[in-house]
């Protein structure tokens, strides 16, 4: 990839996780790619009801573009001193719970940098604890 191009790219995601931060006070990985316009709504409706079996699948753009995405996403959060929140992505069946792949591969290193949220330091602790609740819950789509 060229270096221009690499450039608008890490600054689209930059743009991306910082809109998402202000709208509600933590970004993950699915809002910087659905800011940035890699990802649409319904991609993540279908992966969340296992039309889709691992997210990349959906996600627009090769996998140097994701990865690059991903890097400067996180550079950023941790450069903001954002707090590193890992959040469960499952979907209920009637045998239990599973959890949903967002890699090809299935390496749990990349699923876990997938599945980590960046809260706000800005928030109490109380705050903070009920917005992880609250986002456990709402990523556990029902069946």
């Amino acid at each position: 990839m060229h270096p221009a191009n690499e450039q608008q790219l890490t600054e689209r995601a930059i743009r991306a996780a910082e809109a998402a931060l202000a709208k509600q006070h933590y970004v993950s990985s699915v809002d910087v790619f659905l800011g940035m316009g890699l990802l649409a709504p319904s991609h993540i409706q279908d992966w969340k009801q296992r039309r889709v079996d691992f997210l990349e699948r959906v996600i627009q753009g090769n996998l140097k573009k994701i990865s690059l995405s991903m890097k400067a996403f996180h550079k950023w959060a941790q450069a903001k001193r954002l707090k590193p929140s890992e959040t469960r992505y499952e979907r209920r069946t009637r045998g239990g719970t599973v959890d949903l792949r967002f890699s090809k591969s299935g390496d749990w290193s990349i699923e876990r940098r997938y599945r980590t949220h960046y809260v706000s330091p800005d928030l109490s602790e109380r705050k903070r604890g009920n917005l992880e609740e609250r986002l456990a819950q709402s990523l556990a789509p029902v069946v």
